[in-house]
This record gives C-alpha cells, sequence and structure tokens, in this order.
C-alpha cells in the first residue's frame, strides 16, 4: 500500500500502519518501518501528526536487529528529504546500534553503518571503543559493509590522536582493501576508485601493496587506467624500479589509450619523485628509441614538463627528441617539442632550422600549436639576433597579425611586435622571464572535496569523485514549483499592498485580503458531480477514480470555446485552472474555467491580479459555487480598465492569483490579448479617440 503514489490510499493506510508498527511478528514491524519512509514521501505533514516519526525512532530499541536495521535506514531517508534534524545519534542510540550490527543482515549492517558515519565522537577514548566494535566488520564478504567499514574507521581516526592505535588501523584495513581487487571488474572498478581517495589521505594503509595494482593481460580498460592512477599516488624512492618496470611493460601493449596514459605515468612519477628522475627519463629514452610514433609523441609531452620541474638539468637528451620531429603530427607533442626548441635555442645549434621547418605550414596548424610557434620564435630572436631569426619574425608575425582570424594569437602578436619595436630589453624581462617550477599533480583534489568525498565512501559520489550535490537533484513540493516557475527571483513579481484599490499580498489570509465588490452579470455553469460512491478499494488498486465514470446523461463540460491551461492539475492540487480575456457587447471579461480534479470539494474562490499596463482589474467579486470531486465551471467575470496601473516599460503579461477555503494561493500568468481593446464595429468617435489617446 505504500508503494502505491496516490494521496487517496493514505487514509486506509494510516490505522493498520499504526497496529503494525507495534505487531508482535518482527517480520511486520519490519516492513512496517519501510512504509514510513514511503509515506513520509507522499504526505510528510500525516506522517508527524500520527506520530510515525516517534513509533520510527522507538523501533531502534527494538530486541530485533532486523527490525532495528529498517528503522534506521528509514529515518535515514526521511532526514534526507526534511530540511530540520529528524535522526540524531546520541551515546544511548551509538550503543543500541552497534548492539544490532553484529546479528543484522549484510544490507541492515550497511544501513547501520551508513547512519553512523554521521556520527561525532566526544573524545579519542570513545572513537576507539567504536572503532574497536565495527573492525570486525572488515572481514565481511560483502564489499558494501567492507567500504562501510572502512569510511566509519577512517572518519574516526581523524579524532584518535595515538600515533600508535593510527598505525595499527592502517594495517588492519590493508587486507580487506586487498581482497575487493580479487572480485569481478565492476566491483574492482568501484573499490579502485574509492581506493584512490583512502590513498589520498592515507598513503601508508597500502603503501606495501603496490604490486596487488600491478595491471593483468585480461584487466578491462577502466580497471587498467583506476590501477595506473592508483600507482602513481603509492609510488615512492622505495618501489620506483618496480613500477617504472610495470610502466614500461605497459608502453609495449597494443590498446593505444592505455599505452599513452602508461607513458605519462612515467613523466609523473619523474616530477613527484626528485631522485628518481633520471631513471624515468632513462625509460623514456628508451620507449623513444623503439620508434613506435604515439609512443615517441607522448614521450616529448612528458619530457617538456621534466624539463620545467629541472630546469638546466636534462638537456643533453635534446638531441635525441630533436631526431624524431619528422614524425610529429598532434598538436600537443608538436606544441611540446616547439616550446623545448625555443626555451633552449641557445643550446641548439640550429634551432632556427628546426623551427622553419615547422613555419611553412603555420597558417593550417591548430591554435596551440601558432601560438606556440610565435611564442618560441621571438625566444629565439632575443637569444640569436641574428638575420635567419630577424627574417623569421617578420614572417611569423605578419602570419599571426594579418593572415589570422584567432584572436588570442593575433593579440600575443601585437604584443611581441609593440615590446620588440619599442624595447627589446623589457621583450627579454618579459618573454625570457624564469618560469615557476611545477610540481606534482597526482594528488589533484581539493582537501575540504576529499574529506567530502571520503565522508560518502561506498556511494555514487566516491565513484564519480563528486560531491552529492553536483549530481543529485531534490524534488520541490508542487506549491514550492508553482512559485518558484512563475516568479524566478523570488519576489512575488510586486503583489503588494497597493494592488487594486487597498488590495492586499498574497501572503495575507485569506479572511483579510479584500476582493473588490460588484455583481456579476450571470451565475457561473456548473457542471454537476455525480453522487459520492461508495469508496470501491479495488478501483483504488489498479488506478481507477470512481468519479471519473460519468453517466450517459451527464454533460461532459460547460458549453463554450475552449480556454487555454494557466494552471495544470498536476500543479494545483488537483484544481485545473483555464482562462482567457475576451470582449461582449463593448465589455471585456476575463473567461474562467475551474476543474476539480482532487478529492475534495472547493469553495470560497477569489481572484486577484497584479498591477498591469493596461490597468486591468476585477469590476466585481469572483462568483463560485462550491465545486464538488470532479465537477467543473465556467464564468465570466466583468473587468475595469486603468484601474490597477504599473509603472515601467509596456507588458502584455498579466499575473493573476486565485485562492479557495482549502489551498494555497496560486500564481499563474496570461497574456493580455490586444484584440479584446478593440470595439467590435472598428469605429470611434473622434471625442473618445482623443480622450483616450491623452
Amino acid at each position: 500500500m505504500g508503494c502505491i503514489r496516490v494521496d487517496k490510499i493514505t487514509e486506509y493506510l494510516c490505522d493498520p500502519l499504526q497496529r503494525c508498527l507495534k505487531d508482535d511478528d518482527p517480520y511486520v514491524r519490519k516492513t512496517a518501518a519501510v512504509c514510513v519512509a514511503k509515506l513520509y514521501d507522499i504526505n510528510a505533514e500525516l506522517v508527524e501528526d500520527r506520530g510515525f516519526l516517534e513509533s520510527l525512532k522507538d523501533l531502534i530499541s527494538d530486541n530485533n536487529p532486523m527490525v532495528v536495521a529498517n528503522a534506521v535506514a528509514a529515518l535515514a531517508e526521511i532526514q534526507e528529504h526534511s530540511s530540520r534534524p529528524i535522526f540524531e545519534i546520541t551515546s544511548h542510540t551509538l550503543s543500541k546500534l552497534l548492539t544490532a550490527l553484529n546479528e543484522c543482515t549484510e544490507w541492515g549492517q550497511v544501513f547501520i553503518l551508513d547512519a553512523l558515519s554521521r556520527y561525532k565522537a566526544a573524545d579519542a577514548r570513545e572513537a576507539e571503543n567504536i572503532v574497536e566494535r565495527i573492525t570486525p566488520r572488515l572481514q565481511h564478504a560483502n564489499c558494501a559493509v567492507v567500504l562501510s567499514a572502512v569510511k566509519m574507521i577512517l572518519l574516526q581516526m581523524e579524532l584518535i590522536s595515538s600515533t600508535d592505535v593510527v598505525r595499527n588501523l592502517c594495517k588492519k584495513m590493508a587486507p580487506p582493501l586487498v581482497t575487493l581487487l580479487s572480485a569481478e571488474p565492476e566491483i574492482q572498478y568501484v573499490a579502485l576508485r574509492n581506493i584512490n581517495l583512502i590513498v589520498q589521505k592515507r598513503p601508508t594503509i597500502l603503501a606495501h601493496e603496490i604490486k596487488v595494482f600491478f595491471c593483468k593481460y585480461n584487466d578491462p580498460i577502466y580497471v587498467k587506467m583506476e590501477k595506473l592512477e592508483i600507482m602513481i599516488k603509492l609510488a615512492s624512492d622505495r618501489n620506483i624500479d618496480q613500477v617504472l618496470l610495470e610502466f614500461k611493460e605497459y608502453a609495449t601493449e597494443v590498446d593505444v589509450d592505455f599505452v599513452r596514459r602508461a607513458v605519462r605515468a612515467i613523466g609523473r612519477c619523474a616530477i613527484k619523485l626528485d631522485r628518481a628522475a633520471e631513471r624515468c627519463i632513462s625509460v623514456l629514452l628508451e620507449l623513444i628509441k623503439i620508434k613506435v610514433n604515439y609512443v615517441v609523441q607522448e614521450a616529448i609531452i612528458v619530457i617538456k614538463d621534466i624539463f620545467r620541474r629541472y630546469p638546466n638539468m636534462y638537456e643533453s637528451i635534446i638531441a635525441t627528441l630533436c631526431e624524431s620531429l619528422d614524425t610529429l603530427d598532434e598538436p600537443e607533442a608538436k606544441a611540446s617539442m616547439i616550446w623545448i626548441i625555443g626555451e633552449y635555442a641557445e643550446r641548439i645549434d640550429n634551432a632556427d632550422e628546426l623551427l622553419e621547418s615547422f613555419l611553412e605550414s603555420f597558417p593550417e596548424e591548430p591554435p596551440q600549436v601558432q601560438l606556440q610557434l610565435l611564442t618560441a620564435t621571438v625566444k629565439l630572436f632575443l637569444k640569436k639576433p641574428t638575420e635567419g631569426p630577424q627574417q623569421m619574425i617578420q614572417v611569423v608575425l605578419n602570419n599571426a597579425t594579418v593572415e589570422t582570424d584567432n584572436p588570442d594569437l593575433r593579440d600575443r602578436a601585437y604584443i611581441y611586435w609593440r615590446l620588440l619595436s619599442t624595447d627589446p630589453e623589457a621583450a627579454k624581462d618579459v618573454v625570457l622571464a624564469e618560469k615557476p617550477v611545477i610540481s606534482d599533480d597526482s594528488n589533484q583534489l581539493d582537501p575540504s572535496l576529499l574529506d567530502e568525498l571520503l565522508a560518502n565512501i561506498a556511494t555514487l559520489s566516491s565513484v564519480y569523485h563528486k560531491p552529492p550535490d553536483a549530481f543529485v537533484t531534490r524534488a520541490k513540493t508542487a506549491s514550492q514549483r508553482t512559485e518558484d516557475d512563475d516568479y524566478p527571483d523570488g519576489n512575488e513579481k510586486g503583489y503588494s499592498a497597493n494592488v487594486g484599490d487597498g488590495g492586499a499580498s498574497p501572503s495575507t489570509s485569506s479572511s483579510s485580503v479584500p476582493y473588490t465588490a460588484a455583481r456579476q452579470p450571470s451565475p457561473a455553469q456548473v457542471m454537476p458531480a455525480p453522487a459520492s460512491p461508495v469508496p470501491d478499494l479495488l478501483c483504488d488498486l489498479i488506478g481507477l477514480d470512481n468519479n471519473a465514470i460519468v453517466p450517459a446523461d451527464q454533460p461532459a463540460m460547460p458549453s463554450g470555446p475552449p480556454l487555454p491551461i494557466l494552471l495544470p492539475a498536476s500543479t494545483g492540487q488537483g484544481l485545473q485552472i483555464s482562462a482567457q480575456l475576451a470582449r461582449q457587447d463593448g465589455q471585456i471579461f476575463y473567461s474562467l474555467m475551474f476543474e476539480n480534479n482532487s478529492q475534495i470539494t472547493l469553495d470560497g474562490f477569489m481572484i486577484q491580479f497584479n498591477k498591469n499596463s493596461f490597468g486591468l482589474a476585477a469590476a466585481g467579486p469572483l462568483q463560485f459555487p462550491p465545486l464538488a470531486p470532479g465537477a467543473a465551471a465556467r464564468t465570466l467575470l466583468p473587468m475595469v480598465l486603468f484601474q490597477n496601473m504599473s509603472p515601467g516599460p509596456p507588458s502584455s503579461l498579466l499575473q493573476v492569483a486565485v485562492k479557495n477555503n482549502q489551498q494555497p494561493v496560486w500564481y499563474f500568468n496570461d497574456k493580455i490579448l490586444l484584440h479584446v481593446f478593440f470595439s467590435e464595429d472598428g469605429r470611434m468617435e473622434r471625442t473618445s479617440f482623443l480622450e483616450v489617446r491623452s
């Protein structure tokens, strides 16, 4: 019954749910606990009014662990959809949950562990006690339980000050995490994404287990890529030789993307570990000698980064790199090689010839290469101001300013041109300035983001490496949607105490909202509602509505032309409003039709118009008889002009507020149709025209 998301079902659900929450059978109680969460999603106020939340909290003290687990799961879900605190774990509750943890099913343990992860221990001693009772969960066969236990332990470790305790916990967490990598590839991937976060915070946990991350020949590519990332993070002076042997092996595999990533990994290790940089470069040079095109290009890209990390240390390898110039065809590789030539132009005898080979195809090169070529040529000219570079700089500056449509390239060229023509020494200070040394990017997550992701281990957040708010959207209630969609700035579009002749704000109560008084020209046409049938539970269960069954002699809809729907029933809690301005016999009317698709009778209808460019306002109160469920009614509301003028530019927008005694105020927008202001015969006396015009 809780799964049938229909308001009408809730009235039949409350009483049996009340009894089931106190049933003798624990199976009934645990099912009833989940039903409370479902009911809260349909009607939160009803759950609170009937005391279901208190009953749910009482179930945490239940003697059956499955009932406790379901109560925790239900309360946690309710808390997610509530803005106020509903489920707060105290030290008393903590003890009960830890006791139930040992006897729950695996998913029950996950629910309890996730709930416990929100608990902040009072001190280091309490944190140690909690960890001690949770540590046995690390041996569980279910990987979700293991990851939830790891999350809980990591959070409590923040409060533990003893280094011995922390070291022992790190040792205990390593084997279960390693075991996860023997599961099927999909679970391996999830485990690896979580491990990636864990080693950024606590690298010592898996510092001695780097071998388990070595790639197997039959690993899927997504598993291999994750293993590579973790190996870079765990690489140290102690294990770098093993790691480089692995990376070198991967660089000879057949999967091009994996090979590229492996070559980049070697470069990242060189940047990360000062002492290992020379060994990394040796491996890269060996790979360049293989003469596989994409390997060579990737190696040149990472060597450029190594040069930036260790300036003036490994320039002896430039000659080897220059041998591969002819094979470069990828923009990033070309740009990297050009940067190396420009940066070390004074040490390369034929630097001008090398750059000239790129200049021939300058107009066809991608922007990345053109920008690098421009800067490298300027560097060459400043370092070797001879005749050759002078001619080259003229050609490049001409191409980059006259022959290009790229604004970035053109602007940079003009800056260089102005610098070189006015003050070459200033140009040297700018172009040949010392560059900042780049650092290791393997721990790329911001510390605050990392802490948030670690608090969400074993969820999608830890797989995406994004906080939940980045990909989870919360549903809004119907009334919130109506107001937010119509008035996105949160201000109800000028509905103020100045509306009409002293009208009130729509936020005031229904009893204090004054409406202008006059008589309606004719009563509303009401579609008779069928007699209320005896409640039919079978029809309710299969989604039928007794009120929808219309007798053959009953009119289906009030007479009149169809009107545009301005407030759909899905937004108006069952009330559908159709309306349009109309003109009849020289008078402007607001033609309205209300349809009641809810389960209750609606009465006490009132209407109010916001200030508008034509000063349109109601000439009298809205007269609608009570609308029974399933009924519809139609009326013409007489309108007056120039009573409710709004300042500012003219607009055809008409903002309307409608209320009744049973529902909140509904706001919607209509469009003012200009033809309603024109007289039917199209004629106008001169005096009338001048009067209106003035």
